[in-house]
């Protein structure tokens, strides 16, 4: 049976498309608690894993949950959600979903929030921050992945084989997907940052220690260290984390101003009223609700409930990205179908005159 059969022969399952974006909400609001957990430098307020204080995870004395400890325990705890709803939703696309891709999808996601759980706990035993780089990078593909799930198991997704669509041109469509690839990008920067623990490289904006490029001499940074500990107490920083900051600076503009690209070639390719128009717009909201947050970090002097709506928002404008290549790529690729399809209509009426 081709693919196209089982398309058009598959019902829409609500029950598996919300539990998929259950799934995927939980898993968004758990990349929002580990957020949390870095911005409040309690990674490590639990010292052992899979026990928590020598207990059982899921049955810690409620005395232990204080300060640090309250973030990352919450934090485990959820993951552990997560981990279970990721079970039963692999399962479910595996014995009801009869696209074959879709099970395997299904397994991918098991796997892949297998590994995001070790990582954590590697995290923890091996007292390995820069693990934490890793551990981020792998939340925000799985948060893709999931969400992904969601879409490919909605009404939309399933019934737009029999609605009319509009082709995205392939430079559009090429457009986002860099642009999206240049956001995680960023993610990974902004990760490297937040877990090498020495707090903002950085102290102001939109300059730089009062420059367009801040001074990393030797000199230079042995300044910026002392006046830290003079005012913050924190720890000190290198040349290396100041450039990294910029270079963070540097790409939130080429984000933005890629974004804003994205929207204007939508309108001019698609038309304002489309779908895939709006949410670009969207986008461009996003960018710019993200930036803000980036800013308002600097000026609260990385204050953790300001970061963590950063991560977040940082999170979700990649997702939202990955999203409209998605849907841009299956409505392409159903108006490619229809187009063939009409050809070879047209070429066995043109045979059967020829005939007759």
């Amino acid at each position: 049976m081709s693919a196209a059969v089982v398309l058009f022969q598959m019902k829409y399952n609500p029950a598996l498309y919300w539990f998929a974006v259950l799934t995927a909400v939980m898993t968004f609001l758990l990349i929002g608690l580990g957020g949390l957990v870095t911005s409040h430098e309690a990674g490590m307020s639990v010292p052992d894993w899979p026990t928590s204080y020598g207990y059982t995870m899921f049955a810690l004395p409620i005395r232990f949950w204080t300060g640090g400890a309250f973030f990352e325990h919450t934090h485990r705890l959820l993951a552990s959600g997560v981990g279970f709803l990721t079970t039963i939703l692999a399962v479910w696309l595996w014995l009801r979903d009869p696209r074959k891709w879709m099970g395997w999808l299904g397994v991918t996601a098991f796997l892949g929030v297998a590994a995001q759980g070790i990582l954590g706990g590697l995290r923890v035993t091996l007292k390995m921050a820069s693990l934490g780089i890793f551990h981020g990078a792998v939340a925000q593909s799985f948060l893709i992945l999931i969400c992904a799930i969601a879409l490919f198991t909605s009404k939309w997704w399933l019934h737009a084989a029999s609605l009319p669509q509009i082709s995205v041109p392939c430079g559009l469509r090429s457009h986002v997907l860099y642009v999206t690839i240049l956001i995680f990008v960023q993610l990974l920067i902004g990760a490297t940052m937040r877990h090498q623990h020495a707090g903002l490289s950085i102290p102001d904006f939109p300059l730089a220690y009062g420059k367009l490029w801040p001074d990393t001499s030797p000199e230079a940074i042995a300044s910026y260290n002392e006046h830290r500990v003079e005012i913050n107490n924190e720890n000190p920083i290198t040349a290396f984390q100041v450039i990294l900051q910029m270079v963070h600076r540097i790409v939130a503009l080429l984000i933005f101003l890629g974004v804003a690209a994205a929207a204007g070639l939508a309108v001019k390719k698609l038309g304002n009223r489309d779908g895939l128009t709006k949410f670009a717009w969207f986008w461009v909201g996003l960018l710019a609700v993200q930036v803000g947050l980036g800013i308002a970090t600097v000026e609260t002097n990385k204050a953790a409930d300001i970061a963590t709506l950063h991560v977040m928002a940082g999170a979700l404008s990649l997702l939202t990205g990955a999203l409209w290549w998605f849907v841009a790529a299956r409505r392409t690729a159903l108006t490619e179908i229809a187009v063939t399809g009409q050809n070879r209509l047209d070429e066995v009426r043109l045979g059967a005159m020829r005939t007759t």
